[in-house]
């Protein structure tokens, strides 16, 4: 009985070494990440390095156990179904998503299974329909959200501490972002009244929309700028410098 009992125990522990060694053997699979930014690469740069840098604390490294497939939006809206496409053919096993909610829906529209992870947006999430709640996303879709609605106020609260004799200030958006819009006309008024400030804003439509802003705005000289979130605004952040 004993005989038996340890030639059990070596079977068990021959077969054991066999597996261990077949599956160090096999190549181990790489995750492939595809990453859609609504803006150019340049401007991506910061928020991507960012992501690479997190990722290889946490132990994926690029090359290794992880591809990472960029793909970039340049501000245009219509170049997601293409860029979304190309990901599909790659089978990418996840879509991190770095613009607002008309580039998640896009997502959304292109797959019903590949995870989506958006890395932000200015609206609710919930009130936009891209999830079912914030506890309980539902669906292919989570991540975070940057919600206007309470930062928009505190970006001009900070923006009157910095600049105490600030009274008027510009609002540039896109008038084609929901959230945009829902922030411009609704979000920043009521938190400007409390502060004392008067807003003004102004309308980003290509082709030449910040051409003629961007001539208006060096007429009035406003006290202060504020720029809404968006892929349109993101790739054209250098611009605004030199009216500051």
């Amino acid at each position: 009985m004993r005989k038996a009992v340890w030639s059990l125990i070596l079977v068990a522990a021959v077969l054991l070494t066999v597996t261990v060694i077949a599956e160090a053997q096999q190549p181990k699979k790489i995750h492939r990440i595809g990453y859609l930014s609504s803006e150019t690469a340049a401007g991506e740069s910061t928020r991507s390095e960012a992501i690479r840098l997190a990722l290889r604390e946490l132990g994926y490294i690029e090359g290794q156990n992880i591809a990472v497939e960029f793909r970039y939006g340049e501000g245009k809206l219509d170049r997601a179904p293409e860029r979304l496409a190309e990901l599909a053919r790659l089978k990418v096993d996840i879509i991190v998503i770095t613009g607002g909610e008309a580039w998640i829906r896009e997502a959304q529209n292109a797959t019903r299974t590949t995870p989506i992870v958006m890395t932000g947006t200015g609206s609710d999430p919930v009130e936009e329909g891209l999830i079912e709640s914030l506890a309980r996303p539902g669906g292919n879709v989570t991540g975070i959200a940057n919600i206007t609605k309470e930062l928009g106020g505190k970006r001009l609260e900070l923006l009157k501490q910095t600049i105490p004799k600030l009274a008027q200030v510009a609002v540039l958006y896109n008038p084609a972002a929901p959230g945009s819009v829902r922030e411009v006309k609704k979000d920043l008024p009521e938190a400007a009244r409390a502060l004392g400030l008067t807003l003004r804003s102004w309308e980003i439509r290509p082709p030449d929309g910040f051409e003629n802003v961007f001539a208006a705005l060096n007429q009035q000289r406003p006290d202060g700028l504020y720029v809404t979130a968006g892929p349109q605004m993101g790739a054209n952040r250098k611009r605004f410098a030199p009216l500051l």
